[in-house]
């Protein structure tokens, strides 16, 4: 891949574009690329399942984008990609939250720490979480959020 091309993004399709796609995929047998000089390949495991879940998610609606890690962003990229504000985003950088380099004036921040972060932001609220359910049901609430009164 390129420089300029750091990440491809594609856009949702109809089902009837991909129909016959998604028949082939989803079949009996492991899909195969054929070359321009007619040549088969077998596609690897990792690749056939990568091919599917991106086919699955255009035709469910949903757009996809393919990034290498050690992709570097933007700190209005890497914002997006969060779905939080670019200031947010400034924020975690700055708290070191999340790794960043700063060649000249401006903040690069690497797909891999993002996902990193990303990873140790849901463990934590999971962990939140568990631990609020456990001091409900040790309170005697039950997980439904009703209080047992008998």
């Amino acid at each position: 891949m390129s420089a300029s091309a750091i990440a491809r993004t594609v856009g949702p399709k109809t089902r009837t574009d991909l129909a016959p796609v998604i028949a082939v995929l989803h079949g009996p047998s492991m899909p195969a690329l054929v070359g321009p000089n007619g040549e088969q390949v077998v596609l690897p495991v990792e690749v056939f399942h990568l091919l599917r879940d991106v086919v699955d998610a255009l035709e469910q609606g949903k757009g996809v984008t393919i990034a290498p890690q050690d992709a570097v962003m933007t700190t209005q990229q890497a914002a997006d990609f969060l779905g939080v504000s670019r200031p947010t985003l400034v924020k975690f950088l700055e708290a070191g939250r999340i790794a960043f380099e700063k060649p000249g004036r401006h903040r690069r921040v690497r797909l891999a720490d993002i996902l990193t972060f990303q990873e140790r932001l849901r463990s934590e609220r999971r962990a939140a979480l568990d631990e609020i359910t456990s001091q409900e049901t040790q309170a005697g609430i039950r997980p439904d959020g009703f209080v047992a009164t008998r």
